[in-house]
């Protein structure tokens, strides 16, 4: 039986055209991103009008837009807003600082990660607001407090992915620099550091939003200064639209924070492949 194998169609050396996709184009993900938020706009808008809801309990979406505009001209609100953001950014430079530090020290050293790996698995899943009663009792109801707790809940993820960072260090890499006769100082700013910042910058940028989540969680519950103890005078004063309007004001600054936080990402990353193949060609 005779076998027929059949040659491939010559080609002509000039690529076949590729189709066209939506997602090619560089404004699809915010048209998409408006289109939803418009839709879910109408939808709150229209649900209490037509009686889905209590408008009680869910104002229409544009009463609540007044009472946010009303708001930003609010010198209380501004005030709370100042003291979120002193708690978070204190918790979050100390997470950074003694996270970065002790993770270096940690994850440099065979012998230390041996001694204490068992003691931070233990330590790190305790639920930050777990720590709320005694970060009252040692600091009583204020920013204290707040700061506190941010630093619990931050400072595991620094130290986790710097010690990610250090232990995904390429051997070769390191052999090669002590083959130089490079120094401790000298392997950490040439080798270790370069691969430790991507995990570095990562960490930093979930815990700008765990710190926020965290800080405001505290003072809705304890009532230390800030937005959270905002929402819960609105709250017990019945002041429903005003609640509402705060819960965005503090969605629209989580959203500014991670954005924030991306922008520094990228720029202490720019020379990281990651970062480079986001550009733009």
């Amino acid at each position: 039986m005779e076998t027929i194998i059949e040659e491939p169609a010559p080609t002509t050396g000039i690529p076949a055209p590729q189709r066209a996709s939506f997602h090619d184009n560089p404004w699809s993900t915010p048209l998409l991103g408006a289109i939803g938020v418009v839709a879910f706009m109408g939808v709150w808008e229209l649900a209490p009008r037509i009686g889905l809801v209590d408008g009680d309990y869910l104002p229409p979406f544009g009463v609540v837009m007044v009472q946010l505009v009303s708001l930003l001209a609010d010198p209380v609100f501004w005030e709370a807003l100042g003291d979120t953001m002193l708690s978070w950014l204190i918790g979050v430079a100390i997470s950074l600082s003694a996270g970065a530090a002790i993770g270096l020290v940690i994850g440099s050293s065979e012998v230390l990660i041996r001694y204490t790996t068992s003691t931070i698995e233990f330590l790190r899943p305790i639920p930050s607001v777990a720590l709320i009663p005694i970060a009252i009792v040692l600091f009583g109801i204020n920013s204290t407090a707040t700061v506190f707790v941010i630093v619990w809940a931050c400072f595991w993820v620094i130290l986790v992915h710097v010690m990610s960072g250090i232990d995904d260090v390429d051997p070769v890499a390191e052999s090669t620099a002590r083959s130089y006769g490079l120094g401790w100082a000298w392997r950490a700013r040439f080798v270790t550091f370069p691969t430790a910042l991507p995990f570095l910058m990562t960490g930093l940028r979930l815990c700008g939003t765990i710190a926020l989540v965290v800080g405001i969680t505290i003072e809705l519950v304890v009532g230390t200064p800030g937005l959270g103890e905002l929402i819960a005078t609105s709250q017990s004063a019945g002041n429903v639209s005003t609640v509402y309007a705060l819960a965005l004001l503090t969605g629209v600054l989580g959203l500014a924070i991670n954005y924030g936080m991306k922008f520094i990402e990228n720029r202490a990353l720019h020379w990281h492949p990651s970062v480079r193949s986001e550009q733009p060609a």
